[in-house]
């Protein structure tokens, strides 16, 4: 049985009520959403005010919840409650995708140890096996729940390794990366290859051939960074393109960048 990933945020805005409680986080995800969805685009501008105009709320939601994305950078402040969407960095996401390799060689070389110097779950990398060890009609279709599910497959692998620090600090890489890693799925062609490569990987710590578990997760991550390097530019300049006629109402300035 496939893991539940977390589900897509809706194309519009709610109609039903929202709990005070919970404004921010809904304001937060459905802006997030947005950005990821690239109908907000790098160097769009908004203010507090016609976000919260536009979502029916006070300002104080909306602060917070840009604040919290400028934290997650992908919004940044500048003027008299006007916020920006960052200008894709693909420099920074290099960065980002060196350190995730880091990480993901670090831990596969950990599992595939047999000198029991470090206590390692295994038990969760087994459990992986259902979801990506399976016939090609029982493979996910849907891009979104496959990009979730793939999230799930490589923290998975770091977190087994026993090492909670080196996890928490991987979780927050994976948030940081997820704008790009999701274009692979939804608008590239690549879940059928990320099962046969996942399900290699596996086969490859089972064994505990760690050399050449270490050299197809090394392969996977260069591929997927490749990948989704040529998805972005197409995807950004697409959204250019059609950036006249389908304008967000909110969005006060729309920056035509040379990306």
């Amino acid at each position: 049985m496939h893991a539940s990933p977390d589900p897509s945020l809706m194309d519009s805005v709610a109609t039903e009520p929202v709990k005070s409680s919970s404004l921010p986080e809904y304001v937060y995800a459905r802006l997030r959403e947005d950005i990821f969805e690239m109908r907000l685009l790098p160097g769009d501008q908004v203010t507090e005010t016609e976000v919260a105009a536009y979502f029916k709320v006070s300002r104080t939601p909306v602060r917070e919840a840009l604040q919290r994305l400028q934290s997650d950078g992908l919004m940044q402040g500048y003027v008299r409650g006007g916020w920006e969407v960052v200008p894709m960095d693909f420099k920074r996401f290099a960065d980002l995708y060196e350190l995730r390799q880091l990480i993901e060689v670090h831990a596969v070389t950990r599992l595939c140890a047999v000198d029991g110097k470090h206590a390692v779950d295994m038990a969760q990398v087994e459990a992986l096996k259902a979801d990506w060890c399976v016939p090609a009609g029982q493979r996910l279709t849907d891009g979104r729940a496959a990009a979730a599910l793939d999230e799930a497959f490589h923290q998975t692998l770091v977190r087994a390794t026993g090492n909670q620090e080196m996890a928490s600090a991987f979780d927050r890489l994976t948030d940081r990366i997820r704008i790009v890693r999701r274009l692979d799925f939804v608008y590239g062609d690549c879940v059928g290859s990320t099962y046969e490569e996942h399900a290699a990987i596996l086969a490859q710590i089972d064994a505990r051939a760690g050399e050449q578990a270490v050299k197809l997760i090394k392969e996977h991550i260069d591929g997927s960074h490749a990948e989704v390097n040529q998805i972005t530019l197409h995807r950004l300049h697409s959204a250019r393109a059609s950036a006249a006629t389908e304008r967000l109402p909110y969005v006060t300035v729309r920056v035509m960048r040379s990306f």
